[in-house]
């Protein structure tokens, strides 16, 4: 949660215009001095959350009365969704950062050159790609797909990276902190996915290259998202990938 706490004070406020809980993504569009901005973050829900128990947004229906700073405060819920929530007005608020470029995670992680040792955290589109480009890839993930290694060996393979690269899914679930414990002395650490707070104050805590989505067409965006689009179906539409590297 240090990144999350890092970020709150930092914010401005605002109104909230938006929020949108997709299948896939959450979207939530806020107001700050007459412009409008759109941030993204992974929609997740956690089991003690489910509709039969105890409702996964607890103020569902009346979110668009929050300022915009209290929403980003539901970063910082048990509840996942809520943290969905949160970390996507977060990155509404965010100023645009400077000094990115347009580059993917997957294109600068392979420009590290092929001798690195890259440990992943998730399951993304590019692994089969990537494996080719590197020296050796281990994917970590909580649900295992084939090649993958189970989330729980984390603490062995972790320390051999070079490269370690953390699914921003993990501010969600609350795992980035014990995942980034374990990352050998020197080693480049890479935030990326969608759900990537683009803010170079992350540069003081440990990490040192930022990869993850601006929203564009902000209405295009929304429609995408409350109709249950995956990212692959999103970033073509309205996003740009955009990397942001501590500088030396």
């Amino acid at each position: 949660m240090e990144i999350v706490k890092t970020l709150l004070p930092l914010l401005p406020d605002g109104q909230v215009l938006k929020v949108e809980i997709g299948l896939h993504w959450t979207a939530v569009v806020v107001e700050v001095d007459g412009k409008r901005s759109c941030g993204l973050a992974a929609t997740l829900q956690n089991p003690e959350y489910e509709h039969a128990r105890q409702p996964a947004v607890r103020e569902a229906g009346r979110l668009e009365k929050y300022s915009a700073r209290q929403l980003a405060d539901l970063a910082l819920s048990e509840s996942y969704t809520e943290t969905s929530i949160g970390l996507a007005a977060i990155n509404a608020l965010l100023p645009r950062p400077q000094n990115w470029v347009d580059l993917t995670a997957e294109d600068y992680i392979s420009s590290q050159g092929s001798d690195s040792q890259v440990a992943l955290i998730g399951h993304f589109p590019f692994v089969d790609d990537l494996r080719a480009k590197v020296r050796e890839l281990w994917v970590l993930e909580l649900n295992p797909k084939d090649g993958d290694l189970p989330a729980a060996v984390g603490p062995e393979i972790i320390p051999q990276a070079d490269i370690l690269a953390i699914t921003s899914t993990t501010l969600i679930n609350h795992t980035f902190d014990g995942i980034i414990q374990h990352r050998k002395p020197g080693a480049k650490v890479l935030l990326l996915g969608p759900s990537t707070p683009l803010c170079a104050k992350l540069f003081e805590l440990g990490i040192h290259v930022l990869s993850g989505t601006l929203v564009e067409d902000v209405d295009g965006v929304l429609a995408l998202v409350r109709q249950g689009a995956s990212f692959r179906q999103i970033k073509n539409q309205g996003v740009r990938l955009v990397t942001l590297e501590a500088q030396a």
